[in-house]
């Protein structure tokens, strides 16, 4: 084999032959050859590949179709064993369908190719042979191709949790301590016992339907499972009302808390994989009249951050943005509902403004995504760091720029207040329903006007619409008074050209229409004349109204905008946003 290399190196030219020969020569390690060279600093994965497949006669494969992989492989392979040893299976070219028991013809492959990362690995692929049941025979492909296949494949397989479910008989709950030791991958379902499956599995189609919360909810015969997508809880699942005992335990044993204690509520945090994608949860139970009540939260790391310009921010908005962060001193008030989007909003911030010039620090409740080159704290009121306490330390940090996760109280909103007024900027988040309701709820806290008005730059009211599914997207004709409550009125329709999309709902959509969310924004820029009405404490209605002539527009201004442009419905405008009653 050493001799077949180095001659197929001499007639290609992929790797220096002379190189290869004097390595090879000087190599006293009893590792196989492919092990070998793949280890070696000279050459590089890519060229050691591409010579034995030349030497060997195989394809090399740069890149691999997820829907080339066949059923029959991801069931028969368990994603472990592939994830191990690098390969994958894919329907062979030339290779032809078989013939069912009844000679009708069957979509069955007759033969497999496996690609591996290993070339001259014979044991795996005799183990795929006897595990698929079908001929092999070898390709080969870099490891980081093969990875990113076997995540996609294994994650296309469909659960069927119903039937794990069924498994579950009544265990002792004693054993059952033994058996769910945390599990890390979520496609390691092989040789598990049915309560890790069931749980595992659970998560896994909450994460293939892009859910962000898990509610596991008991009843008087029944548990409901129901996921949270894109803001909307769904009933998915009914299970057995017996397993709610193993299905809460197992939750407990992910989160490290306390499996006895099933009369207090408790909190913990955990994470799992998904292949190559790192996923936390959040997870919380509380006692009910019907047992132990759970809710998972999901925040996927591999998703990454949002820009700016993904927000969902109009032009003129985003230009407004772009000259707020340019600043060096100020208060900026991102304010909605939870769930509502404003932290995504700030880590977006932040993310624009250059942390290498630029000393930024934030204080959180809790630290959701990790920020490159931003000190990030976590409040931890227990031990007494409170957002109040946390800032006093921060500042003597010599910050340019602070995040506090949220004004809670009038000592936080001084600080911040402060904060501002000595060369910081400021960005914080504050519940209250639109931008000049922000103004208001400061000085209800107890802060002085001349404060708030000489210190804060700008308010932000925000909440999150879903978009229309492009897949399945169909044209519908508004009624007139969906337009007049929008604010549109007709003449919005004719200038549109009278298409307002609506979604029918698909699989790629969970049959609900809709895709994927968007932000709707309402931006207050605080000039001198709103100052001046801060000062004399003015009503919220009169600090908007003075701020619409000065170019704002509303939350459902800017909500009839994304529906004239095909983004969203005009119900869900108007589910989330408010009237606009001066």
């Amino acid at each position: 084999m050493k001799d077949l290399l180095i001659q197929t190196a001499k007639r290609t030219g992929l790797i220096d032959a002379e190189q290869l020969a004097k390595f090879l020569e000087e190599d006293s390690s009893r590792q196989r050859l492919d092990e070998i060279l793949l280890a070696c600093p000279y050459f590089t994965e890519d060229m050691v590949l591409k010579l034995f497949a030349e030497a060997l006669g195989c394809e090399f494969l740069s890149e691999i179709a997820p829907k080339a992989v066949p059923v029959e492989f991801i069931e028969a392979v368990p994603a472990a064993y592939a994830q191990h040893h690098y390969l994958i299976g894919v329907r062979a070219e030339d290779g032809e369908t078989g013939k069912r028991a009844d000679g009708e013809p069957s979509d069955r492959p007759t033969e497999l190719t496996v690609v591996l990362s290993k070339p001259l690995d014979a044991n795996a692929l005799d183990n795929v042979s006897k595990m698929t049941g079908l001929p092999v025979r070898p390709a080969i492909s870099t490891r980081a191709t093969i990875t990113s296949v076997i995540d996609i494949a294994y994650e296309q397989r469909t659960t069927v949790i119903e039937e794990v479910a069924e498994e579950l008989d009544s265990q002792n709950l004693d054993q059952l301590v033994d058996e769910v030791a945390a599990s890390d991958d979520l496609l390691d379902v092989v040789n598990r016992p049915p309560v890790i499956r069931l749980v595992n599995d659970i998560l896994f189609r909450a994460l293939q339907l892009r859910a962000s919360d898990i509610h596991v909810h008991p009843y008087e015969t029944k548990i409901q499972i129901r996921y949270r997508i894109d803001g909307i809880l769904y009933d998915t699942l009914s299970l057995n009302r017996n397993v709610l005992p193993l299905v809460i335990s197992r939750i407990k044993v992910m989160a490290g808390m306390d499996i006895a204690e099933r009369r207090l509520p408790q909190d913990g945090r955990c994470s799992v994989r998904l292949g190559q994608r790192e996923v936390d949860l959040r997870i919380s139970t509380v006692p009910t009249s019907y047992g132990e009540r759970s809710v998972l939260r999901l925040l996927d790391k591999s998703t990454g951050l949002f820009g700016l310009n993904e927000l969902g921010l109009c032009e003129d908005d985003l230009k407004k943005f772009d000259s707020l962060l340019t600043r060096s001193h100020g208060v900026i008030f991102v304010t909605g509902p939870t769930g509502s989007g404003k932290s995504t909003t700030l880590y977006a911030c932040l993310n624009r403004i250059n942390s290498a010039e630029k000393n930024v620090m934030t204080i959180e409740d809790p630290i959701e995504y990790q920020l490159e080159g931003i000190s990030q704290m976590q409040v931890a009121s227990k031990k007494g760091v409170t957002f109040a306490n946390a800032l006093r330390h921060v500042l003597r940090q010599d910050p340019d720029v602070i995040m506090i996760g949220e004004v809670r109280d009038i000592e936080t909103a001084r600080m911040a207040i402060q904060s501002s007024l000595t060369g910081h900027l400021v960005f914080s988040t504050l519940h209250t329903n639109d931008a000049a309701g922000a103004l208001t709820r400061l000085l209800d806290l107890g802060l002085e006007p001349y404060l708030v008005s000489s210190s804060l730059i700008a308010v932000i009211a925000q909440r999150l619409v879903r978009k229309v599914c492009p897949d399945c997207k169909k044209v519908a004709e508004p009624t007139d008074r969906e337009l007049r409550e929008l604010g549109i009125g007709s003449s919005g329709s004719a200038d549109n050209g009278g298409k307002f999309f609506v979604g029918q709902g698909c699989e790629r959509c969970f049959q609900t229409g809709f895709r994927g969310r968007t932000g709707v924004y309402e931006v207050m820029l605080i000039n001198e004349e709103i100052q001046n009405l801060i000062y004399k404490r003015e009503t919220a209605g009169t600090i908007k109204k003075i701020a619409l002539e000065a170019g704002m527009q509303t939350l459902r201004m800017d909500g009839a905008r994304k529906v004239l442009t095909g983004i969203t419905t005009i119900a869900e405008v108007l589910r989330v946003t408010q009237a606009d009653i001066m």
